[in-house]
């Protein structure tokens, strides 16, 4: 069986390379080759590119309109020369919907995993799903009865960050290591991985961590990423890098201040109190405030249902009002408390086993149906 495997950011990175592990334990011949990053990579897939030279966001790939075209041609191209058994797909909406398309019309079958997230905005591309992708398996509990409006019985298979929690190990001596012995609380910071994020967040971030020396900050940075993106934190006293290791840090944290995305969840799962904060420019706020049809940013409020963690968006998302929040957080109150009682929640919610077991034996399964 060969597959061809297609990742464009760090999260999809991840949660192919469990899936491809969990393939690789049923089909022990399966070769994999694709678009993905350093775990696929280790966990067996030829990569053809890093997703590095994929994470365009917003106005970016816009920007960079002629350079993705470029890429996807080559993938439809290494695509055709691999002749693989199936596609899969795993998020990426912008890129893979196009692939997925490209799949179906040259009868390859199609699984997307972790598909885009049609139901926050122009949700009229669910049709477009339905029509290119063959099986679809979704981690938000809520995507089954969304698809199921447009007549696509999709599978839901549980989340795969509560493998990926699963599999890790912390670091025995992580806090001596880097420095992170202190008597004050331990605030992560996870500005996110995509250049318009930490531009944008970064310095808010800086700004509080100034204003709260009670506290000592330390930033989830990516190696891989500029370092002036981090600049504006670098050299404050109060504050520490930690590369590549968002887990461990999260493991030992009192509180978080966290971009909006798939680390708010692994935040919850964490049980680390967090205030979700997200900026954006003028005219790309404008825009997404008019076409976004869901209350709210963060996946755990829009798993719950209801406001678990506080979400503060643009200008709401000051140095005044972020600090007040982180000081509600890190008090050892009812309010705290009251938010790690939804993570558990929240907890029950998505926990059905392994996501990266049970998609890959639903791929298996459809594949030798075929």
């Amino acid at each position: 069986m060969k597959y061809y495997i297609i990742a464009g950011e760090r999260s999809g990175d991840l949660h192919g390379s469990n899936l491809v592990k969990s393939l690789s334990k049923l089909q022990p011949e399966a070769s994999f080759r694709g678009f993905g990053g350093d775990e696929m990579q280790r966990a067996g897939v030829e990569l053809v590119m890093h997703y590095n030279q994929l994470a365009f966001m917003g106005f970016e790939a816009v920007l960079n309109f002629f350079k993705i075209a470029r890429y996807m041609a080559d993938c439809k191209k290494d695509i055709l020369q691999y002749k693989p058994s199936a596609l899969i797909l795993i998020d990426y909406g912008g890129f893979n919907r196009r692939i997925a398309t490209f799949g179906k019309a040259n009868g390859i079958p199609v699984h997307y995993y972790i598909p885009p997230k049609v139901w926050a905005w122009r949700q009229n591309r669910a049709w477009q799903l339905k029509k290119s992708v063959d099986h679809m398996y979704v981690i938000l509990p809520f995507e089954k009865d969304f698809f199921k409006k447009y007549n696509f019985d999709v599978d839901y298979v549980g989340n795969p960050v509560l493998d990926a929690i699963r599999s890790f190990k912390p670091a025995e001596l992580f806090l001596e290591q880097n420095n992170l012995k202190t008597t004050q609380p331990l605030i992560a910071l996870l500005p996110g991985s995509r250049t318009r994020e930490l531009q944008k967040i970064v310095p808010v971030m800086a700004e509080v961590a100034k204003a709260q020396p009670a506290f000592h900050f330390a930033v989830a940075a990516i190696r891989n990423l500029p370092a002036e993106l981090y600049k504006p934190l670098a050299g404050l006293k109060n504050v520490s890098f930690i590369y590549d290791a968002t887990y461990d840090l999260l493991t030992h944290a009192s509180g978080a201040i966290v971009t909006s995305g798939t680390a708010t969840l692994e935040t919850a799962l964490f049980k680390v109190p967090q205030v979700v904060v997200y900026k954006a420019g003028y005219l790309e706020y404008l825009i997404a405030a008019q076409v976004v049809k869901v209350k709210f940013i963060s996946l755990v409020n829009l798993i719950a249902g209801h406001e678990v963690v506080k979400e503060l968006i643009q200008d709401n998302a000051s140095v005044q009002h972020i600090g007040e929040e982180l000081t509600k957080l890190v008090d050892q109150g009812n309010y705290r408390e009251s938010m790690k009682k939804s993570y558990d929640q929240l907890h029950t919610m998505l926990d059905i086993g392994s996501a990266s077991d049970n998609t890959a034996k639903l791929i298996v399964q459809h594949q030798n149906a075929n």
